[in-house]
């Protein structure tokens, strides 16, 4: 558990005037200053620095000056974007809901869900570890908006019907003229996880270098922890289920959004198991957040929109990087 003192320390270093030391204050302490806190806390700060809205605003140089023009009501909000996707897909697939109306209100254009619906879960044990997750997400998403108070963005209009089989088709998981219903069973459900949960660990992985703050530093390593765990979790599922092949094809399909780099790879590499995705010397790779939107959008290139976000995010950090040449 953090401390009073330490997540005090955390928002002083972070918030730009006393209004937004108030309002983190109040936040941390509706959170019970836990883990879950904290770690949303480190999730947000580590995802924007030097995100879109700076290199834009800076250039492609980033560096100090891009880790600056991310306020701290930006970098949430971006944070907020991306859990309100995460805390939708498995709020649908474990209860057959998504998130609460009261939820879902603030700045910015509200959009629905659609495609959400439960799963009809054969195993209890997977039932279970999607509500355990779920439980996260939705955690995730109360903190964020209570440490932005009125300037949370809402909830943008999130795609999970036409966006999942776009990216399956691309993916070669399904035929063209097919669809995919991440919400039709267990498998597809695990497969659409998966889709995300690598992209998350890799976002946080890609910011830990921009971030200089000791304090932000370890709040952000406890959440990039867990979503590690989820990843795990999903990862281990699918190759048990024997559908390794499938997600070597959907790590190919995001490797071709997010740049150059060859770096994704899927649950099955030389034929055995592949469960934990590193480099030669056991460290995972990172994504920046134009990259991690080059995902979200389905997209190579420069775009503000499309994909699980038919209308794009909510806030100032919304743009997806440009294609590689």
């Amino acid at each position: 558990m953090f401390g009073k003192r330490y997540t005090e320390q955390l928002i002083e270093r972070s918030a730009e005037n006393a209004t937004d030391r108030r309002r983190f204050l109040k936040a941390a302490g509706a959170a019970g200053l836990g883990v879950a806190g904290a770690g949303a806390l480190g999730t947000a700060l580590s995802l924007g620095l030097g995100s879109a809205g700076a290199t834009q605003q800076y250039g492609a140089q980033g560096g100090d000056k891009a880790k600056e023009a991310a306020s701290d009501a930006a970098v949430l909000n971006f944070a907020l974007n991306l859990e309100y996707l995460e805390a939708n897909l498995y709020s649908f697939a474990a209860y057959g809901y998504g998130l609460n109306e009261k939820y879902v209100n603030g700045v910015g254009n509200l959009g629905k869900v659609s495609g959400g619906h439960g799963v009809k879960f054969k195993s209890e044990q997977t039932k279970q570890i999607v509500q355990e997750i779920a439980g996260d997400e939705v955690a995730h998403v109360n903190f964020l908006r209570k440490a932005l108070d009125k300037a949370a963005v809402a909830q943008p209009e999130i795609d999970f019907q036409n966006s999942f089989t776009a990216a399956m088709q691309a993916a070669g998981v399904i035929k063209q003229g097919q669809t995919f219903d991440p919400f039709g069973s267990e498998n597809n459900f695990l497969l659409a996880a998966y889709l995300f949960e690598d992209v998350g660990v890799s976002a946080y992985k890609g910011a830990a270098p921009l971030v200089n703050n000791k304090t932000f530093l370890d709040a952000a390593a406890g959440i990039l922890a867990v979503e590690a765990y989820h990843a795990g979790i999903i990862r281990s599922a699918l190759f048990e289920r024997g559908l390794g092949d499938l997600t070597n094809k959907m790590s190919d399909a995001r490797d071709s959004l997010d740049g150059k780099a060859d770096d994704d790879e899927g649950v099955i590499k030389d034929g055995k198991a592949n469960l934990v995705p590193t480099d030669a010397n056991g460290i995972a790779f990172g994504r920046s957040a134009e990259r991690v939107l080059n995902i979200a959008y389905l997209n190579p290139d420069k775009v503000s929109s499309g994909g699980f976000y038919p209308r794009g995010l909510n806030g100032d950090i919304a743009t997806s990087g440009a294609k590689e040449k």
